[in-house]
Order: structure tokens, then C-alpha cells, then sequence
């Protein structure tokens, strides 16, 4: 049974850290999904038996991490366009076995989604996207730590540009790892979030440190 994590809690906004397994939002086989724990949150908090609450981003079942929700439907729109001008910063950490080339570094590639993998492919390519994210790595026991900055937030972006330099996340058997790391779980997680707030303009920063 997954318990619901807090983070962060306002007016308007609620903030969770996700646990690896837990779907974000409800799927066609109707798995536990995180929208639903907070909705029952709310249920019990407020006595309201159909509370608003809404996601602003997602994360793969198997990751781990923060994940924002709006309470209030009209501040969606603003948190909406803060994701979608890329004003928001999203800091996340993995394990991998191998190290890269380089200790620290810019990773930019042009990025597909096909069914439910993704693939790097060739600048021109249809539906093709830009994914960029920066890194840099430290030993970390016999496995390699990284700290990532994601500038964009493509499908599978993580997973799939380490694994295409050779460093496949620990578990994740669908990019090429074969280490295994915890049940329905990948050594990723989403470690912090920067925001504005949607009433006050205040910087907001979420922290949800992770010691794998």
C-alpha cells in the first residue's frame, strides 16, 4: 500500500513525493494512481466529496519524485504556461554503472516518442522534439551518482539520452540496464522543483532529497 506523501501544502497548491511504482494518473487498468490518493486527501480534509485537484506534470511509474498538483482550478493556467515556457526548474538524480566520457556536460539530442518507448533520432525527423539536460557525476560506491538539470521534459528524456552514451539507469531494463535495482522501480528520481507561486510571484522551491 502506498502512503501519501506531503511535501508541501497551501491554499493552492499540494506537493507530493511520488514513490517509485505508483502511477501518476489513473490508467486503463485502473492501478493505484497518485491523483486519486490526493483527491481522497482532500475528501477527508475538507468533507468536500468531489475536491479539484490537478497535476501539472507527470512522472513514469518507475521514478520516484516530486510531482505539483493545483487545488484551485483557476491557478492552473499559470502553472500551466510556467511549465510550458520552461520557467520552471526540475533537478533530478539517478544511478547508473557506468561512467560517461565527461564528468560534467550538456546532453542535446532530437527526441521521439514511439508507442511507449523513445527513441533518439536524426535532426528533420518527423514529430522529432529537441531534448537537452545537463549533468554532472561523482562515484558513488560501485555505481556512478548523477545530478541532473532537465531544460526540457520530453517522454522517457532522462532514461533514454544516458542510455544512448552508454549509461542506462540501474533497473531500467526497457533502455538496456541489466543491473537490477528494486521492484517496479528505476534508480531516478525527481529531486527538486522551483516554481512561482501563482498568487504571491514568491520563488518557491521543493526539495525531496533522495539517498539511494
Amino acid at each position: 500500500m502506498f502512503k501519501l506523501q506531503i511535501i508541501y501544502e497551501d491554499a493552492i497548491l499540494l506537493v507530493c513525493n511520488k514513490p517509485a511504482g505508483l502511477m501518476v494518473e489513473p490508467d486503463r487498468n485502473n492501478h493505484p494512481n497518485l491523483l486519486q490518493q490526493v483527491k481522497n486527501y482532500l475528501k477527508e480534509k475538507t468533507g468536500d466529496k468531489n475536491p479539484y485537484a490537478q497535476h501539472l506534470h507527470r512522472l513514469d511509474r518507475v521514478t520516484s519524485g516530486i510531482v505539483l498538483f493545483s487545488k484551485q482550478k483557476e491557478h492552473l493556467r499559470n502553472l500551466s504556461e510556467q511549465f510550458a515556457q520552461r520557467q520552471v526548474s526540475k533537478y533530478y538524480v539517478a544511478l547508473t554503472e557506468k561512467a560517461p566520457e565527461k564528468k560534467a556536460g550538456i546532453l542535446e539530442h532530437w527526441h521521439r516518442k514511439e508507442k511507449k518507448k523513445a527513441v533518439l533520432v536524426l535532426e528533420g525527423t518527423e514529430f522529432a522534439e529537441k531534448a537537452k539536460l545537463e549533468y554532472n557525476v561523482q562515484p558513488h560506491g560501485n555505481n556512478v551518482l548523477w545530478n541532473i538539470k532537465l531544460h526540457t521534459g520530453k517522454y522517457h528524456q532522462i532514461r533514454v539520452q544516458l542510455a544512448s552514451i552508454g549509461c542506462p539507469i540501474l533497473g531500467d531494463e526497457l533502455y538496456g540496464s541489466t543491473e537490477p535495482y528494486q521492484t517496479n522501480a528505476i534508480a531516478l528520481h525527481a529531486a527538486k522543483l522551483i516554481i512561482k507561486h501563482p498568487l504571491s510571484g514568491k520563488k518557491m522551491v521543493f526539495d525531496a532529497t533522495l539517498n539511494f
